[in-house]
């Protein structure tokens, strides 16, 4: 079928091609016979006038003379010369050389008849223009009732229909995620056999929403659904939707989910919902736009008077907190699913799956590298894995290994190295902020073991001091994110004490810093305000625009959040510096080490400083 459809589109691109031609070579052949009609036969070297041709009978030098039409070609005695000229049309040669005095019986005279030639040339100079006007004017309505019908088709729908007849994606392919791949199978079960269901009165749910951060596969672990249950399924963005045109967005959904309905059972999944599915009311312009029409039709389509049996939606967003009440509710999306980060064995399985098809050395331990990358996604773990391959093959390498590896993960993260020209003032200066990190975290018992200090620019950043996770955690306690802020001041900190002056190189750090506790004092409750969320909630709508209401905080306890956080702040940056005034032989051994390597692993670290002490 898919062959068929191939076939059938390069047939039609052909016949395209060839009426274009067509139209070419009438256009080009009418612009020569005009040309031809208007200056006439093309003159030849040996053109003469015909004057000179009639003395020449007359002094016996001609020996005959061809007549084509209007053209005499006359052959010279004892020669190969021929001239050429032409005599007035509807006049008779024979009566030409009568009236100068010559007897035509003195030569030899040959008359070719080219009427039918001349009939041709004027019946095709006749109707010629007539085809081209005709020709001409078909392509202008063609074209035309083309405008036409795409102004219509603003209506239909853009999604795109994945058939059985495609490439098949299986959840085999979707490593890791296994949750949410169980709580999917019940609908691929409905979907492949619905009448067991049915039976023990059991309605499978009109919708499910993925929600999960990007990169963690919601589209793929979605097209896997269709793939298992052998499907139609129809992709589409949520801004797909959108267009200038009041009613557009309205119009296509209603097409979609009529195609759907055809090709039932199915599945439509839209990416990026919350594009289209926001709450309503939160705009500027109030609650008639056309984001809110289409937001309304597929609230109609999903549960509404019409029965839609036989069709799932599935959602994707990663801001499920934007999307309106109505379209969460049970009976529209009646499940949600969550697609987390992936823990440590969901890691390793990603890892191995992305590993088919690439050569790596022996060194190369799965376990260690899953260990490696807490934190990273199922996207950035395929694309830590093609850097590596990427990077080896540059490098002219066999095979994969595990330095490779560490640069790959370490680009996907910070970004790619920048060999600029530093000073080196700039390079001290970046040697001890990045051991003041390390220094710092590496005396707090909460942060985790430092595992590579570099002041070689990546991103953004002028170096970077690496201390990812060595397990997953899904909670954070008080004392591990001061530790956090201590340790994220501690570069600052290093500067101060040395330099006797500060830098802007601190700005991120600072920002992190802050915002963490910010979030202590008014989300996690972890300030002397007391075990209360004060986090200020952001408001909505024409109304908050024009007032610039905080949402629901006053001026009193926002100074009292701001004084708190300055506390934590204060507190923790003068911890760092106690730490580094007590480490600072340690401190001028790690930074005259990093100005002469500018790359320090955990091991080279553990060497200057000593073993890590952890509590317990």
């Amino acid at each position: 079928m898919a062959n068929g459809r191939k076939k059938l589109k390069l047939d039609k691109r052909m016949l395209s091609i060839l009426k274009g031609l067509a139209v070419y070579i009438l256009i080009a052949l009418a612009a020569l016979i005009f040309f031809y009609q208007v200056s006439g036969p093309p003159q030849t070297g040996n053109e003469v006038p015909i004057s000179q041709i009639i003395t020449d009978v007359k002094e016996g030098k001609i020996q005959k003379i061809l007549l084509e039409g209007d053209k005499l070609t006359a052959d010279v005695k004892n020669s190969d010369q021929k001239l050429t000229s032409h005599k007035e049309a509807g006049e008779s040669l024979y009566k030409i050389l009568e009236a100068s005095g010559v007897d035509p019986k003195l030569i030899t005279i040959e008359v070719k008849d080219t009427s039918i030639q001349q009939a041709w040339i004027g019946l095709i100079s006749a109707i010629l223009p007539v085809i081209i006007l005709v020709g001409l004017m078909f392509l202008l309505f063609r074209n035309a009732r083309e405008g036409a019908q795409g102004i219509f088709s603003f209506a239909q729908s853009r999604a795109r229909l994945f058939t059985k007849d495609q490439p098949q994606i299986k959840f085999s392919d979707v490593a890791g995620a296994d949750e949410a791949k169980k709580e999917l199978e019940e609908v691929v079960d409905f979907l492949k056999s619905p009448q067991k269901y049915k039976e023990m009165g059991a309605k499978i749910p009109k919708g499910v929403l993925l929600v999960g951060p990007p990169g963690c596969g919601k589209t793929l672990i979605s097209r896997a659904v269709a793939g298992e249950a052998n499907v139609p399924f129809f992709s589409i963005a949520g801004s797909e939707f959108m267009e200038m045109l009041v009613g557009v967005g309205a119009a296509r959904v209603r097409d979609m989910f009529a195609q759907a309905k055809k090709n039932a059972p199915g599945i439509i999944f839209i990416d990026e919902i919350e594009s289209i599915g926001r709450m309503r009311g939160m705009g500027f312009t109030g609650g008639h736009d056309e984001r809110e029409q289409t937001l309304n039709q597929i609230l109609v389509e999903m549960d509404g008077f019409t029965p839609n049996d036989h069709v799932i939606v599935l959602g994707a967003s990663n801001r499920p907190d934007l999307l309106d009440p109505a379209l969460i509710r049970p009976g529209r999306f009646d499940r949600r699913v969550i697609l987390n980060m992936p823990d440590l064995e969901e890691r390793k399985a990603i890892i191995k799956l992305h590993m088919k098809g690439k050569p790596f050395t022996d060194d190369v331990d799965v376990e260690k590298l899953a260990r490696r990358t807490v934190g990273f996604s199922g996207a950035d773990l395929a694309n830590m894995l093609n850097e590596a391959a990427i990077l080896a093959a540059r490098e002219g390498k066999k095979a994969i290994d595990h330095i490779v590896l560490e640069e790959a993960a370490t680009k996907v993260k910070l970004g790619p190295q920048r060999k600029r020209m530093q000073t080196e003032k700039d390079r001290k200066l970046a040697a001890y902020h990045e051991a003041g990190h390390a220094i710092v975290g590496h005396n707090l018992s909460n942060v985790d073991p430092v595992h590579r200090i570099s002041i070689v620019a990546r991103g953004l950043s002028g170096g970077h001091t690496m201390f990812p996770p060595t397990e997953d955690r899904s909670n954070e306690t008080k004392s591990r994110l001061v530790e956090q802020i201590t340790t994220a001041l501690g570069g600052r900190a290093a500067e101060e004490m040395v330099f006797k002056d500060i830098s802007t190189g601190a700005a991120n750090d600072l920002e992190v810093a802050s915002t963490i506790a910010r979030d202590m004092v008014t989300e996690y409750g972890m300030s002397d305000l007391g075990p209360i969320n004060i986090k200020p909630r952001p408001m909505f709508g024409l109304w908050s625009r024009m007032t610039d209401e905080g949402g629901g905080v006053s001026q009193a306890m926002q100074a009292k959040i701001d004084t708190e956080v300055k506390k934590i702040i204060d507190s923790s940056y003068k911890q760092s510096q106690q730490i580094l005034l007590k480490n600072k032989i340690k401190l001028d051994k790690v930074a005259n080490t990093l100005l002469e390597k500018e790359t320090l692993e955990s091991d080279e670290f553990e060497k200057l400083v000593g073993k890590k002490k952890v509590l317990s």
